[in-house]
């Protein structure tokens, strides 16, 4: 199953309270989702796929050792996707942070700030080709 997006751009959340990209910030007890989320794509940006990015966050949030992963990443990744799961619709970063997310036609993504004039031309179908998507909402009004 390919659970990636092909040309798409995600918008936030049309509920979403932020009005530009803002950082996740950490949680008490270490590294949050979408902090993870965020670090991973701000730092390569058009490196990961959703499915990739699924997997790294899981990997990173879970802190399973270097080692593990490399003795039983086939393991570990058919066990992670065997279950349902959101797609980064779903993710805070779109949903509470501001963020877009755009995926190129082999299906990478980078961030794309609320506040950017590329932001405003991806969402308002400035790019041919680019299928246009909401991120979910926050209620469900």
């Amino acid at each position: 199953m390919d659970w990636n997006y092909y040309n798409t751009f995600i918008t936030a959340s049309p509920d979403c309270p932020a009005e530009r990209g803002i950082i996740p910030p950490e949680k008490k007890g270490g590294r949050s989702k979408p902090g993870i989320e965020y670090d991973l794509v701000a730092d390569n940006p058009y490196k990961y796929t959703q499915e990739e990015l699924l997997f790294q966050t899981y990997v990173l949030h879970k802190e399973i050792p270097q080692e593990e992963l490399e003795a039983r990443e086939e393991e570990l990744r058919s066990a992670f996707f065997s279950k349902s799961m959101a797609c980064l619709r779903a993710s805070m970063l779109p949903k509470k942070y501001g963020w877009g997310l755009h995926f190129d036609s082999q299906g990478r993504l980078a961030l794309v700030p609320r506040e950017s004039a590329e932001y405003d031309r991806l969402a308002s179908g400035g790019e041919p080709g680019v299928k246009v998507l909401a991120a979910m909402r926050n209620s469900r009004k």
